[in-house]
């Protein structure tokens, strides 16, 4: 039996130009399923926890595919890719629910620094100490999934410097998250940042990857991804996740890779080289140099990833998603978004119109994973 998986998938709207429209507001009165963001511009759909990743495959594309068809019915309008305002719009703030106080809270300590779109990918884990074991390897090698799912090197229409600007600015809130020895220290924690007013509700734990259940921090049942930027592919998305569970499976065989038993460095080192590595990942995806968590050796991101991909292999295979795993190579040879979209842009291609190229890339390669994927689950 596999690990139960399901998706938090936020998408901006707007033109097949690229602008960016906000329109959650009118979605989320005629769609089910889906819900707004502060930030009335992109639009969240989730999928239920599934262990199949063929079920998980169409249970990603085809809310898309009922969203397209909705769009097409309000105008000319699109699901655009990326995970930052590529085309400009960052100077505004467009709420989607004005009456909100947590949002109005959120506007006016953030500002549109958290008008971003990504996928949270969430494991189901029942065993709370498990589900922390998992969270301290997770918080470790993290910066691995940004470098394979930075997609924001445009703000405004021009190149940040960044990979996953998304990442480079997002608020990571609080701004020191501990490794937690345990689900009592969890708890604990939560208890002390609430009561400080560093967390203004259990939600509000902004950090690359934290546990996640029914009533937080008491009652957990997931792990919770957060540091992935959008990507649209989902055979792509799904060799990520398929790295993560094969990696999960790994650590429940052999609890001894728990960094704060595996590592030779101390716990508070491994906190500044968790950080340090986000950074370095936001900054250069798969060709950062990052720090291993194990001994503090210096090693390229893209190297990392193939060294885990090596050890997990033989996990995939005997849990029978291999095949699911295997289009992570294609990632690291052919690069992320990030990295393909940069290169347009180094030769000669403006921000709008490699935008509008990969718009119309995204909706052709969904008509055809559902022609082909999902045809057979039609009931």
């Amino acid at each position: 039996m596999l690990l139960s998986k399901g998706f938090e998938v936020e998408m901006y709207t707007g033109t097949p130009q690229g602008n960016i429209v906000g329109l959650s507001d009118k979605i989320v009165a005629d769609l089910d399923g889906f819900v707004t963001e502060p930030d009335s511009r992109n639009v969240e759909y989730t999928t239920a926890p599934l262990c199949s990743y063929d079920r998980l495959l169409c249970a990603l594309v085809r809310p898309r595919q009922r969203l397209r068809s909705y769009l097409q019915r309000l105008g000319d309008y699109t699901i655009i890719p990326g995970s930052t305002l590529s085309l400009g719009g960052s100077d505004r703030f467009y709420r989607s629910d004005p009456n909100n106080p947590y949002h109005s809270y959120i506007e006016n300590t953030y500002g549109t620094n958290v008008v971003t779109a990504s996928i949270h990918i969430n494991i189901g884990i029942s065993n709370p100490e498990a589900l922390m074991r998992a969270i301290r390897l997770i918080r470790l090698e993290a910066p691995l999934y940004l470098a394979l799912t930075a997609s924001s090197p445009f703000l405004d229409s021009r190149p940040t410097g960044y990979h996953s600007t998304r990442w480079g600015l997002f608020p990571k809130t609080p701004a020191y998250v501990p490794l937690f020895e345990s689900h009592a220290h969890f708890i604990r924690w939560t208890e002390d940042q609430l009561a400080a007013g560093t967390m203004q509700n259990v939600r509000h734990l902004w950090s690359s990857v934290r546990p996640n259940g029914n009533r937080r921090p008491y009652d957990l049942n997931r792990l919770e991804l957060r540091i992935c930027d959008l990507i649209v592919d989902p055979i792509g998305l799904l060799a990520v996740t398929a790295l993560l569970e094969a990696r999960l499976w790994q650590l429940m065989a052999d609890p001894s890779l728990d960094p704060l038993e595996k590592s030779l460095l101390s716990s508070e080192d491994l906190i500044a080289i968790a950080d340090a590595n986000e950074v370095a990942a936001a900054r250069q995806s798969l060709d950062a140099s990052l720090r291993h968590w194990q001994d503090g050796r210096e090693i390229l991101a893209r190297d990392w990833i193939m060294e885990i991909y090596q050890e997990v292999s033989p996990f995939a295979k005997k849990q029978g998603f291999g095949c699911f795993l295997s289009p992570l190579k294609k990632i690291l040879r052919e690069g992320n978004t990030a990295t393909q979209w940069l290169k347009l842009h180094e030769q000669g291609l403006d921000t709008r119109r490699i935008i509008a190229q990969a718009i119309q890339a995204t909706l052709l390669q969904e008509l055809e994973l559902e022609d082909k994927l999902c045809q057979l689950l039609v009931a």
